[in-house]
């Protein structure tokens, strides 16, 4: 199947231009889902796609960068952004996108036209406000870029239904994700052993664990053993929670998250983790609190709502040109994969 004059023009904008886009879509995104799209585009790194894409041997590229977990999104088109509040409307933005792409034969693509106008057409469909689609809409046409017309169409329709806070309205789930556990009558006035809530999942309502203040979310999620996290993803360790974990030291890049609620609850970002994302290649804004985050460095100053993304690794350098922090791991798996990532980074050197 050849390629449509939309997926042409869509693989010829550079990652910049993706960005720009997103940044002046951001304030037309409703609240609930402005974090969540610059977040899904962070766990969907467009320069990522196309480096594997153009390479000789995709896989040798793939363990060359040590990836890990389910990276491609061409395998996840249906599931990737189950945590935005615009999934539900993923059937009817998959139909827009694919009639548009059939039927677009402009000589010059207007990328945030498109989106705005796409999103617009959907919302008159469904009846729904355009802020709550605009960026399901963003999502699906960078999947698009990165999947073709072809999968893109094929894969099931068939979407499920949002369960826990997310089953709410728009303004319930944002009230629920800054919302704090009780802590008894004279709680506020605690510091030091103050507990908080860490929700990693808001399809599930038991998706959640306990942090005390000033401790690193990673620790608090080492804590709860309620369940077989390595059956879940082979990424986990024995002993850890639900957030892979090498390290505990910045230095192996396996527990990057995204911060969909509470981002202002976390620490602010100190000079190492934000050097080491980086190196990894995880897009982090340049704020104090930003919304991608390392979990052993991130420490609690309240409830916070997370997204796990489905893999890992380290291409900083080779894709963005970022200089290597040399770091000592804190376990013989981590010392191996660090092992890994220095002959990948030298390679080219």
């Amino acid at each position: 199947m050849s390629p449509t004059i939309l997926e042409i023009k869509l693989s010829e904008l550079t990652e910049n231009q993706w960005e720009e886009v997103l940044k002046e879509l951001k304030p037309s995104i409703h609240k609930v889902d402005r974090d969540a799209t610059d977040i899904w585009y962070a766990f969907y790194p467009l320069a990522l796609h196309r480096f594997l894409e153009r390479a000789e041997d995709p896989e040798k590229a793939a363990q060359e960068f040590v990836l890990q977990g389910k990276y491609k999104l061409s395998d996840n088109i249906d599931e990737s952004h189950d945590f935005l509040y615009g999934h539900r409307f993923w059937a009817d933005v998959k139909h827009a996108i694919a009639a548009r792409a059939e039927a677009f034969d402009k000589e010059e693509l207007n990328l945030l036209e498109e989106m705005r106008a796409i999103a617009k057409s959907v919302s008159a469909g469904s009846n729904v406000e355009e802020s709550l689609v605009v960026g399901i809409t963003f999502v699906g046409l960078m999947t698009l870029n990165q999947t073709g017309l072809e999968k893109f169409s094929e894969t099931p329709r068939d979407i499920s239904k949002p369960k826990g806070i997310l089953s709410g309205s728009p303004d319930q789930i944002i009230e629920s994700r800054s919302k704090e556990p009780g802590q008894g009558f004279f709680g506020f006035l605690k510091t030091i052993d103050k507990e908080y809530k860490v929700r990693w999942d808001e399809n599930d309502k038991k998706a959640t664990f306990k942090v005390i203040h000033d401790e690193e979310i990673a620790s608090g999620a080492a804590r709860d053993q309620s369940r077989e996290w390595r059956a879940r993803d082979e990424r986990c360790k024995e002993g850890e929670g639900v957030i892979p974990v090498e390290c505990r030291a910045a230095a192996c890049g396996t527990c990057w998250v995204g911060v969909i609620g509470g981002a202002e609850k976390l620490s602010d970002v100190e000079r190492l983790e934000k050097k080491q994302v980086k190196v990894f290649g995880y897009k982090q804004e340049e704020e104090a609190r930003p919304t991608i985050r390392l979990a052993c460095q991130a420490r609690a100053e309240g409830s916070v709502s997370i997204v796990l993304p489905p893999w890992n690794g380290v291409f900083g350098k080779k894709i963005y040109g970022v200089e290597e922090v040399r770091l000592r791991p804190a376990t013989s798996t981590a010392a191996k994969q660090r092992q890994a990532i220095a002959e990948a980074l030298s390679e080219n050197e």
